[in-house]
């Protein structure tokens, strides 16, 4: 079995709403959808996140074709080391891992339809019989519209809510208020400030607020590098911290396990270059006691699928992952991911990814792109 083709379909599908956070104001999602096929005729799908420019990925991800046509969709690993090493993408590690992410997900996928089993089967196997859970993503909002989203989110399951926050620390608080006000005290509450802040700011607002709102973890409060001083600042914090920034590459996790940095990595097969990578990385910092939660750039469903699949797999992730299912005007696969209306995704018997391709929707949505560009991550701001 060999790699015959790969298409390479830039798509941008729309938000709900403008996400807006202390680092993006973003109106939907722009990422790069690939169609592998190998010369028996099986196809794979898999997705490269967009990062800044989703031009920039689709033209990585093309030139790496040269070292992956041909080739054997099941040593996956081995054409890694040949596009890094001999293509020279670990020049370029953030860009390549990427693009290749979403080339190792069509790989896995063809590898799994060809033994007519889910992928979680070949990563390893369950590691858990309970169902994996995602958090309620709540938009930027007052009082009232926050106590809805509280509401609806309470009302189909959600134990897991989400805010971004770094833009204004009044608003912020405003928020958190009305937020806890309207889950209770039971529901787990989580912040993430992007960077946003100083030592000294981070310090003194957390601790006032995890006090009054009872937080479940701080995702990323101050810059990451150098990472000694991001471990410095998790032992005087007053909560748990959970590192996002900092993650972009395998080197960097193993220096954020290796100084206890963070006691939640939140990262995904993007910042890693493999689903194999992130598995790996899950479960090493699993011996260290860290847990993981998964993270999304915003995703179509091919990606959210694939990563489904490895946290199934992992054994120290957490409850109430990262998905944007949910605040999706649309997708691209056949039937609604199960996160799409609710916080559970059980396990699937389903080939493969579990997943299957409306081409229609495929190719509304990559005309969307060719006619109007991806969505800029500032330009919901406008």
């Amino acid at each position: 079995m060999k790699i015959a083709k790969v298409d390479l379909l830039p798509v941008s599908i729309p938000y709900t709403h403008v996400e807006m956070s202390a680092r993006v104001a973003r109106q939907g999602v722009s990422d790069v959808v690939v169609r592998m096929e190998t010369d028996d005729g099986l196809v794979g799908w898999g997705e490269c996140c967009s990062g800044a420019d989703t031009a920039s990925v689709a033209a990585a991800a093309r030139a790496m074709l040269p070292l992956v046509i041909g080739k054997d969709p099941r040593n996956g690993e081995l054409i890694r080391k040949a596009v890094f090493q001999t293509g020279l993408w670990d020049y370029r590690l953030h860009t390549g891992n990427f693009a290749y992410a979403g080339l190792d997900m069509a790989m896995l996928d063809i590898s799994a339809r060809a033994l007519g089993t889910p992928l979680w089967r070949l990563l390893g196997g369950l590691a858990s019989t309970e169902p994996v859970t995602y958090f309620c993503y709540l938009q930027r909002a007052d009082e009232t519209d926050l106590a809805r989203q509280c509401a609806a989110a309470l009302a189909q399951g959600y134990a897991h809510f989400y805010l971004k926050v770094g833009l204004e620390p009044q608003d912020d608080e405003r928020m958190l208020r009305a937020v806890r006000r309207a889950i209770g005290p039971r529901s787990r509450l989580r912040i993430d400030a992007n960077e946003a802040w100083t030592q000294p700011q981070a310090a003194k607002l957390l601790t006032r607020w995890d006090a009054e709102f009872d937080l479940d973890f701080i995702e990323a409060p101050v810059k990451a590098h150098p990472i000694r001083l991001m471990a410095d600042f998790k032992r005087k914090l007053p909560l748990p911290l959970c590192a996002n920034e900092g993650l972009d590459g395998e080197n960097n996790v193993m220096e954020v396990i290796h100084h206890a940095a963070a006691d939640v990595l939140c990262f995904s097969s993007y910042w890693v270059g493999s689903l194999r990578a992130f598995i790996t990385l899950s479960r090493t910092a699993g011996l260290a006691g860290i847990t993981v939660c998964k993270h999304t750039h915003g995703e179509f469903g091919i990606a959210a699928a694939a990563h489904q699949q490895a946290l199934l797999t992992i054994g120290n992730g957490i409850g109430g992952h990262q998905q944007t299912a949910s605040v999706l005007a649309d997708d691209i696969v056949t039937a609604p991911l199960p996160i799409a209306s609710g916080p559970s995704w059980q396990a699937s018997e389903a080939p493969g990814l579990g997943i299957a391709i409306d081409q229609d929707k495929l190719d509304f949505y990559h005309r969307a792109f060719e006619k109007d560009g991806q969505f800029l991550p500032w330009a919901g701001a406008n």
